[in-house]
């Protein structure tokens, strides 16, 4: 994709401008690690999160700097494998929310909004209009304590618009 001129770094550039320095980011549903280690390769401290412990095998042969942990994000919690928290930041990139199990949003939304200090972000980017519909993640936000802070149609910032087949929502804690 990356020879085809595709962006593979836009989900990380984004959550950089809004980090501070050397932050600590919780990449949740991190796959092979792509965002994550962009992330890391910025400067920031981040531990990955996912349920495939083949992705995550990939994600640490790959990219040997960040935290790579097999977990659920529907039940994790990184203080049971030494990580001190909290982040400063998560990203969920990829259409995370679309690939949990039916029914989990509202705990995965939880558990990562648990893993963030007091002001910390999460910013979420799904494909819209296949079955995870944004008013499901406003509401769950909601429950989770997360406020909405800014909604895009991409994650190079161009502005939300009804009907948009993409969305990249930033919620803060």
């Amino acid at each position: 994709m990356a020879s085809e001129g595709a962006d593979l770094a836009g989900e990380a550039r984004l959550v950089d401008t809004m980090l501070p320095r050397a932050a600590r980011v919780l990449d949740a549903g991190c796959g092979q690690g792509r965002v994550g280690a962009e992330l890391a390769a910025r400067g920031h401290w981040v531990t990955g999160v996912d349920a495939d412990a083949q992705l995550i095998g990939a994600a640490r042969a790959d990219f040997p700097g960040p935290r790579w942990i097999v977990a659920d994000l529907t039940d994790f919690d990184l203080s049971n494998h030494g990580d001190p928290g909290p982040f400063d930041g998560a990203v969920m990139a990829g259409n995370v929310m679309l690939f949990v199990a039916e029914g989990t949003q509202p705990e995965v939304l939880r558990r990562v909004a648990a893993h963030l200090r007091p002001g910390g972000f999460a910013a979420i980017g799904f494909a819209v209009g296949r079955g995870y519909e944004l008013p499901d993640l406003d509401q769950h936000a909601a429950a989770a304590g997360l406020v909405p802070e800014h909604r895009f149609a991409t994650w190079d910032l161009r502005p939300w618009r009804s009907g948009a087949p993409f969305s990249v929502t930033v919620l803060r804690r």
